[in-house]
């Protein structure tokens, strides 16, 4: 192989080999941008579910929302946000809960029994909310209490002031 022909060979597998680099460091930039913004996204469901979680605390202590609904709806949000808090001694009624209330029907299926089927899981049900009444108000309280401390560390921020602000991804 003559010289000529060895040194265009070595020019064009730089070329090839700075192309394959730039191509290489584009995909790079272009996964750093998706990672910000799935991390962003992440930030942003959990200030969501930090928001709810709040709402459905304080309208369970101020009585606007039936405890059982409540205290569903709070279980699911904490599970959302970190199933290990399902574990927490206090917040674990909520789980206890839906354990009592899972098997009653809801929605349409609610719609299809009859008057006597209905009554008899609306007593279930009120028998299950005086129950656990107290637990689920201390529950509800637990949940407002560690607000400051699951924004700092779910979010990486502060709580803000303003309930209006919480979801709000900084």
């Amino acid at each position: 192989m003559s010289l000529t022909i060895s040194i265009i060979l070595a020019v064009i597998a730089i070329i090839i080999i700075a192309g394959l680099a730039f191509y290489a460091l584009k995909l790079r930039r272009e996964v750093k941008v998706r990672e910000a913004r799935r991390e962003q996204e992440l930030i942003q469901a959990r200030a969501n579910c930090l928001e709810s979680l709040e709402a459905i605390a304080r309208a369970m202590q101020a009585g606007q929302v039936d405890m059982v609904e409540g205290g569903l709806r709070c279980k699911v949000l904490i599970e959302i946000l970190d199933t290990s808090l399902a574990e927490d001694d206090v917040l674990s009624v909520f789980g206890v809960l839906h354990g009592r209330v899972s098997h009653l029907h809801t929605h349409s299926a609610r719609k299809e029994l009859s008057p006597r089927e209905r009554l008899a899981e609306d007593k279930e049900r009120i028998a299950v909310e005086e129950a656990l009444a107290e637990p689920l108000q201390l529950a509800a309280s637990r949940v407002l209490s560690n607000m400051e401390f699951w924004h700092q560390h779910y979010l990486g921020r502060k709580r803000p002031a303003s309930p209006a602000d919480l979801g709000q991804a900084v």
